[in-house]
């Protein structure tokens, strides 16, 4: 089962290695975002995606980009309209 993680470098970064180490444990293959100064390391079943080294606040903001890239590419192997996704429930608000 792929496993996909977020790693910022933040005051939870050992509790998140700890996870990362129970599903590595189970057979799944990790997939990790990590900011720069995580110190994850890549082995069997682990991929690392470094980043930059980010400021704060903006650390969020420069995670998702991988994520949305993730799910476009997902799919476009799907053959599912990307523009157009099913069972989105639109509403209109009027004031």
């Amino acid at each position: 089962m792929p496993v996909i993680a977020i790693a910022p470098n933040d005051a939870l970064i050992e509790k998140l290695k700890s996870n990362i180490q129970e599903v590595r444990a189970r057979g799944g293959e990790l997939y990790v975002i990590a900011d720069a100064g995580t110190e994850m390391v890549e082995g069997e079943g682990v991929h690392v995606l470094n980043m930059s080294k980010t400021y704060g606040l903006l650390s969020p903001v420069l995670h998702v980009v991988p994520l949305q890239l993730l799910a476009y590419h997902a799919a476009l192997v799907k053959s599912t309209e990307v523009d157009k996704p099913r069972n989105l429930a639109k509403s209109v608000t009027v004031e």
